[in-house]
């Protein structure tokens, strides 16, 4: 079995590769992400997530990196992480009482063999209609640090949600069931 590197230092992602049973190592990418690329979302996630998994793989001969990246769409704009508490609030106020789209692109590299899998994963998010109280109460929380759309659903951001339509993984940053099939083709299993 070749060695899986996780090319991420998000502890979500790392808490759900986990969740398969997959021994694997976490090697951060070093690429810097750039979400000025004139690409449509889902075409920007794969791309991101390729260039972060290449930048991890010229340093291993005979492995399988993993790498993804995440963003929200909210009335055709894409949301990455706030910069500051005021983004945060702002990102929330938007999304309060409607949808929003999170796009996860991931992609494999097995560098024996130089072949890719990149693909996306498209959530919708139902926010419910929030008053300036509970966001502020949320932003209390600082959960919003480190977090595309200032907010994880797997925390107390979970209070702020109506209901998600899709991959509730993908929505954390990583696209459970989507990246297990996509390891069968690099003859990783995992049931």
């Amino acid at each position: 079995m070749k060695t899986i590197i996780l090319a991420s230092a998000s502890p979500r992602r790392k808490e759900i590769l986990r969740k398969t049973g997959l021994k694997f190592r976490v090697d951060a990418s070093e690429y810097s992400e750039d979400n000025g690329h004139n690409l449509p979302p889902h075409k920007l996630a794969t791309y991101l997530s390729l260039e972060k998994a290449k930048s991890v793989a010229r340093k291993y001969k005979n492995a399988i990196i993993i790498s993804a990246d995440t963003f929200i769409v909210f009335n055709g704009r894409i949301f990455g992480k706030p910069v500051n508490i005021s983004d945060a609030r702002k990102m929330l106020r938007l999304f309060r009482g409607k949808p929003h789209s999170v796009i996860t692109g991931f992609t494999i590299i097995d560098t024996s063999t130089n072949k890719k899998v990149s693909r996306s994963i498209e959530t919708k998010v139902y926010f419910r209609k929030l008053m300036n109280s509970e966001i502020e109460s949320y932003i209390r929380t600082k959960e919003y640090i480190d977090k595309a759309g200032a907010y994880g659903i797997q925390g107390m951001g979970a209070l702020l949600i109506e209901k998600i339509e899709g991959d509730y993984f993908n929505v954390m940053g990583l696209p459970l069931t989507a990246l297990v099939e996509s390891l069968k083709k690099f003859g990783v299993k995992v049931l």
